[in-house]
């Protein structure tokens, strides 16, 4: 499938938080209205700090999903991927993943335990679960 890959902007920020908070609430589940809302203003906070790092995929000048990458030290974080549910099984995923890993020696992400479809994928890629907390895996990749 065609895509394109450009910078978020301004007008993205209400997209970015929507999906970061449905990406959250979808797996961190059995929360108190407390945790909810310290959620919620965390998403506020590290989008508006995190916006222009954010890539915006398109496809036929829709968005169709985004992504975070962040250095950590000499490493790569894969701190978010999303793709909309009827894009997903395109290859654009695996493709973007792809592009990250030949471009960096340590690639390294944190998942969602439930996240079963993307762990395949991560595992199928050559990540590796390296450790866990009760709810995520962080997996590693390096060449």
């Amino acid at each position: 499938m065609k895509y394109d890959i450009r910078t978020a902007a301004d007008s993205d920020i209400n997209y970015l938080k929507e999906v970061k908070a449905n990406t959250i609430f979808s797996y961190a589940t059995n929360l108190t209205s407390f945790e909810k809302d310290k959620i919620n203003s965390y998403i506020d906070r590290q989008i508006l700090l995190e916006v222009k790092n954010y890539k915006i995929i398109m496809s036929n000048d829709k968005i169709i999903g985004c992504y975070l990458v962040t250095k950590k030290d000499n490493d790569i974080l894969i701190d978010e991927i999303f793709i909309e549910e009827s894009y997903r099984d395109k290859g654009i995923g695996t493709n973007i993943i792809n592009a990250i890993l030949k471009e960096h020696n340590i690639v390294y992400l944190w998942v969602y335990k439930e996240n079963v479809k993307a762990i395949s994928l991560y595992k199928k890629l050559g990540f590796e679960v390296v450790e866990e907390t009760q709810t995520r895996y962080y997996m590693i990749h390096t060449n």
